[in-house]
């Protein structure tokens, strides 16, 4: 086994978004399947502290690891295949590396020295790639390094990598570098070109592509890969191809049958075995090979955007893969949805997801497809927000509290059901001040979810700053609607359930951010298998 942790960087050229997260999640699952301690990490290079004051429909989903860093959602890609959680180290920024620079310069540690790129920065991102491999807890780190070769954000990164390759000598380190090849039509061919210009602009920063990884529409020919081993300075084994595949979940044994696990730890100078796959092959064959199917409308403000929910959509799978279940996933705009089409938007439909989100749009059309499914007994699952709604409707069409409201909607509302956090009234910034990270849960014993979960105290992930407002809880109770879980230090309400339903949860949490394929998430499951079961009932 390594005795030294060996880095592996992964860039990305011709076009973004070729699954440079997807390759580095298949790679670290292959290393890791041959007994290798592989964790992942990404470098973003925007100027933004961290993604969570971005759009959804700028950055797609935010994602939160255990101890509260709002990441990037590749970092869910990679706990999804590797099944290990990832920190506040595994996500970098080039606003944090300033922040940290600028501080360290107010602070005088510069000793009155000019502060540069080179070498305050490049310093400062080479000290953030080590922190992971300096703790001792991994054989292999791979770096994954956002946006296209030749960006001008990304010439800071790429420097840095050019002076780690260097620090850390041969077999300690190497560069994948994915890459596009196109083709054209019209010529009937593929195209070499772009991948030969993008390896160019990378060698011009110095730094020699190890590997290429090419995405492709069409099989790669013999010539065209010997085309591109010579122009590009790589061996003709170290082209690698990347053909699209119809789930994320086939990457790995794609990139098993290229060898791509076998040359990187030549390269690294490691022993190389068979990965053992069993687990995740199992998981693909019932994924691929499902006994059934149902549809579940997952109700949202950004549903035209897949990436603004990518962790539901993956923990669908995950859950429909353990029951055995295609789970089809109608998207629906709560804009466009009220009391008059609810039963035409939604009747069809064998289980309902309100989605998390933030701000007023939308709300009325959450609100009153959760009445639909209260009142028509369809399965329902209310995540954050979505949660927030449950109690809203109930508040006002069970309790009759006709204007019973969120005060982050409505800050003069008669019954503010859902308030303010205590700890968040005196908070005037936006980045990263809501409860964030995993907190702990009481459940109660004989609950929906007490039984899913058989454990008295769970964990789960937040990210909000409303809560479910106490004042009210005896009179929701009252009414059917059970607090079932509770922050046992705080008491806020994070899980209700109506038992009178066939099946009703909202939970403040984010249980998608913990749903692994080798791990689907309890709540998932129960959820797929409630739908399933409504579906042969109807």
């Amino acid at each position: 086994m390594a005795t030294t942790t060996k880095y592996i960087f992964v860039t990305g050229g011709v076009t973004s978004s070729l699954g440079k997260g997807i390759i580095a999640a298949s790679l670290a699952k292959l290393l890791q399947a041959q007994g290798y301690r592989t964790t992942i990490q990404k470098l973003d290079p925007y100027i933004n502290i961290d993604p969570g004051t971005l759009n959804p429909y700028e950055h797609g989903e935010c994602y939160v690891t255990d101890d509260g860093a709002e990441t990037d959602l590749d970092l869910g890609h990679y706990e999804r295949f590797l099944n290990v959680p990832t920190s506040q180290a595994n996500n970098v920024t080039t606003g944090r590396i300033y922040q940290s620079v600028i501080e360290k310069e107010r602070r005088g540690e510069f000793l009155g020295k000019t502060v540069q790129v080179i070498p305050h920065i490049t310093d400062e991102i080479k000290h953030r790639i080590q922190i992971l491999g300096n703790s001792g807890d991994y054989d292999i780190v791979i770096t994954e390094i956002g946006g296209t070769v030749g960006d001008i954000e990304s010439l800071p990164y790429i420097e840095a990598v050019r002076q780690l390759k260097w620090d850390l000598g041969e077999h300690n380190a190497l560069v994948i570098h994915l890459t596009l090849i196109p083709y054209l039509s019209a010529a009937g061919e593929l195209k070499t070109k772009p991948t030969q210009h993008s390896v160019k602009t990378l060698m011009e920063s110095g730094v020699q592509a190890n590997i290429l990884v090419c995405r492709t529409e069409h099989e790669l020919p013999e010539e065209l890969r010997d085309k591109l081993a010579r122009f590009c300075n790589v061996t003709k084994e170290s082209v690698i191809q990347s053909i699209d595949a119809s789930t994320i979940y086939d990457v790995p044994n794609l990139m098993l049958e290229q060898g791509l696990d076998t040359i990187v730890l030549k390269k690294l100078d490691l022993e190389s075995n068979t990965p053992n796959l069993d687990q995740w092959n199992a998981f693909l064959k019932r994924h691929k090979n499902p006994n059934s199917e149902v549809t579940i409308g997952l109700i949202g403000k950004y549903v035209e955007l897949q990436d603004s929910y990518k962790s539901i959509l993956e923990s669908f799978i995950h859950a429909g893969a353990e029951n055995e279940v295609k789970v089809n996933v109608e998207s629906v705009h709560s804009e466009y949805l009220n009391g008059d089409n609810a039963k035409a938007m939604l009747s069809h439909l064998d289980g309902v997801l309100v989605a998390p989100g933030f701000g007023e749009r939308g709300i009325e059309g959450k609100i009153d497809a959760v009445r639909y499914v209260r009142e028509n007994n369809i399965p329902f699952l209310g995540i954050c927000l979505g949660m927030q709604m449950a109690v809203i409707e109930f508040s006002r069409n069970v309790l009759g509290l006709e204007d019973a409201n969120s005060t982050e909607m409505n800050a003069n509302t008669k019954h503010p059901v859902i308030d303010l956090m205590e700890a968040q009234k005196t908070i005037t910034d936006k980045g990263g001040t809501m409860r964030l990270g995993a907190w702990d849960c009481k459940l109660t014993p004989d609950s929906i979810v007490g039984k899913l979960y058989n454990t008295e105290i769970i964990k789960e992930r937040h990210r909000h700053r409303y809560e479910f407002n106490s004042d009210y809880k005896t009179q929701i109770e009252a009414k059917g609607m059970l607090a079932t879980g509770l922050n046992p230090e705080t008491n806020l309400v994070e899980i209700v359930e109506i038992p009178s339903h066939p099946w009703f949860v909202g939970v403040q949490y984010h249980p998608e951010y913990k749903s692994t394929v080798a791990k689907p998430h309890p709540l998932f499951i129960a959820f797929v298998a409630a739908a399933l079961k409504h579906k042969k009932n109807n």
